[in-house]
């Protein structure tokens, strides 16, 4: 590593309202930082029943779940049909359209982070499709008193088997006390940090230690140095990166195409039934039937 990188801003994430009685920490897609090429959104949600994120609609993009703790059921108007646990992935192409419902699975609350990811205009229009893995199949390895998870791309000699349509890097470190991570990035890409648990200090061995909640843009460079300077707490970060797209976006809530006229086409396509949501026309979440929503 050559130029590690720093960091160049700096965001808590507060909460917030989302969904339907769902709590949420936003730090891309707030009015701060709208788009970080290729993200769109990082929200840290947290939601126990009977609040979730009943059937609503994707165009565009991909999201990415990460549960930390609990579980939400997934369903879409494909009768794709599925839950997520703690430590379980799903990476989900919405492209040319899907609707589906999370919601919260059992007692309790479920937490988790969601990721936004987004398309190039060669990709926004295909077929809709998942990709799952379940905690106990997602690459891991430790090291040096570091333990890192690997949602997407590689990193301390082991590899996801998760294939990003926008080349993509999704790394969860676990540091223990006084230990230090070096993770190299592809230069041309934009990285970012987000603090889970503990503090770290990044980019420079001299710098103020962050707390949880914390996102980290990081400036130009050819990798990431972190440390873990407390004496008895370990540190848990992401640590995620992804290619610049470099195309225009237009974005209207659950939507995210190149041009307002596409937006304008992808309304009409979702109130006519057309083009990727004629499913919908039909469709309800047994989540919602449950609840007797009309």
């Amino acid at each position: 590593m050559e130029k590690p990188r720093q960091v160049v801003r700096k965001f808590l994430a507060r909460p917030q309202h989302e969904g339907v009685g769902a709590v949420v920490r936003r730090s891309i897609g707030r009015f701060e930082l709208r788009y970080f090429d290729p993200f769109l959104v990082l929200d840290e949600f947290s939601v126990s029943a009977p609040a979730g994120f009943p059937d609503h609609p994707h165009r565009g993009f991909e999201t990415v779940t990460y549960m930390l703790e609990g579980a939400v059921t997934h369903e879409d108007f494909e009768g794709h049909r599925g839950t997520i646990k703690a430590g379980d992935v799903q990476w989900m192409t919405a492209g040319r359209g899907i609707v589906h419902s999370e919601m919260p699975a059992g007692p309790g609350t479920s937490k988790g982070l969601q990721l936004w990811v987004n398309l190039s205009s060669g990709n926004k229009m295909v077929e809709p499709g998942y990709q799952e893995i379940q905690s106990k199949d997602i690459a891991c390895t430790s090291a040096d008193g570091v333990t890192v998870r690997v949602i997407a791309g590689h990193a301390m000699g082991v590899r996801s088997p998760v294939c990003t349509r926008t080349p993509t890097m999704y790394l969860d470190f676990t540091v223990r006390p006084r230990g230090v991570v070096r993770q190299p990035v592809l230069a041309s890409w934009n990285a970012f940090a987000y603090v889970l648990e503990g503090e770290g200090v990044f980019g420079a061995e001299r710098g103020a230690p962050v707390g949880a909640h914390h996102l980290l843009l990081l400036g130009q460079g050819d990798g990431v140095e972190v440390w873990n300077r407390s004496d008895d707490r370990p540190l848990r970060f992401l640590l995620i990166a992804g290619e610049p797209i470099g195309e225009p976006v237009a974005q209207l809530g659950p939507f995210v195409m190149n041009t307002e006229e596409e937006i304008d086409m992808t309304v009409n396509d979702f109130e006519c039934y057309a083009n990727g949501f004629e499913k919908a026309r039909h469709w309800k979440s047994q989540a919602m039937v449950a609840l007797g929503v009309e």
